[in-house]
């Protein structure tokens, strides 16, 4: 057994039991869920901020129900929800436990709550517009979200799901030192706080808006070890849940510049989706926070037209590239390529 190993092991036994990650989930279920113009209030009474870009026309045509990712708040919609808007799309965005304005920041809140928290969303919004078309749009980490809940049954009244370089970056992804790291942290020290400082990961493209956000004191800089353990739950929760999801209709975007969320596991993740259901679309100029990036408005004029009609073809062809990806045979005319939905 090498010195590290002994290391380790030794770190592992003294420190057993010094601390558990801390978790700080909804409490009991006290009322219906709501949703005003400053708040989305939830199962057991809790307010969550919320953000709505209102459709320039005088009725919504469709609703977007927005869950935005790590770390994020809801104005992580700031640049697509007015293009939407100027299109007859309302979009409301949430802060999430945790995260942004909303309770608890900092602290992760679990996976049910964060689930039953969008089930939420959609239930109060869809009060508000009872005959309007509603779709759910998770980027990264709310894009897991959206999977995990669909995995669980239909979310009542949506008539589609969108997911944006959805958070799918598991355990099974993971080599060995990535896996004993999180253990050992996590059980011992889960409330150190660690920084993106020194990674080299280059999120997005779009300069001016990383140092928008990176000005924004909304976001959270240093994340704790127990949050992280919780994101990682759920990625491994998301990326089983892809032959669960059933019958929803989905259109999943992913870029293949990113550099955070690896292309194995989403093209994995990508294969296992119902292809009758799934539009799948990938983008060669796109990275991680695709719907920021420069040239964002391909994406944002797909996700439009993939919500108007989801038998088309996507207008910049991300389609045919996923085909050509996933399904190289499929591609070359060897076997029927999936249907569209």
């Amino acid at each position: 057994m090498t010195a590290l190993r002994l290391f380790l092991l030794s770190l592992v036994l003294i420190c057993a039991g010094c601390a558990s990650p801390v978790i700080k989930p909804m409490g009991p279920a006290t009322t219906s869920p709501s949703a005003d113009e400053k708040f989305l209030t939830t199962h057991d009474g809790v307010q969550l901020p919320l953000q709505i870009w209102k459709a320039v026309t005088p009725k919504p045509k469709a609703i977007f129900v927005a869950v935005h990712g790590f770390n994020d708040y809801a104005n992580a919609f700031y640049l697509p929800a007015p293009w939407w808007a100027k299109r007859g799309i309302t979009t409301y965005a949430y802060d999430q436990r945790g995260f942004g304005r909303a309770p608890n920041r900092g602290f992760w809140p679990g996976s049910p709550t964060l689930k039953n928290d969008l089930r939420a969303a959609v239930q109060a919004i869809r009060f508000r517009h009872p005959k309007t078309p509603i779709h759910v749009l998770g980027v990264s980490m709310g894009g897991a979200i959206v999977m995990a809940t669909l995995a669980d049954g239909p979310i009542e009244g949506i008539k589609g799901a969108v997911l944006a370089a959805p958070a799918v970056w598991g355990r099974r992804h993971m080599n060995v030192f990535q896996r004993a790291a999180l253990w050992i942290l996590s059980n011992t020290v889960p409330g150190l706080k660690l920084t993106g400082e020194g990674l080299n990961i280059k999120p997005s493209d779009n300069i001016k808006m990383l140092r928008k956000i990176s000005r924004d004191r909304h976001m959270i800089r240093g994340t704790r070890i127990d949050a992280i353990k919780g994101l990682v739950d759920l990625m491994d929760t998301a990326f089983d849940a892809a032959p669960k999801i059933g019958h929803t209709p989905l259109f999943i975007a992913y870029g293949l510049k990113d550099e955070i969320v690896p292309k194995d596991p989403t093209i994995s993740v990508m294969r296992r989706l119902d292809p009758k259901h799934t539009k799948k679309a990938l983008y060669d100029t796109a990275w991680h926070m695709l719907l920021r990036d420069l040239k964002a408005e391909i994406i944002w004029r797909d996700i439009v037209s993939w919500t108007n009609d989801r038998s088309l073809p996507l207008p910049s062809g991300a389609d045919k590239q996923a085909i050509k990806t996933i399904a190289p045979k499929a591609a070359a005319g060897v076997i029927s390529a999936p249907a569209h939905p």
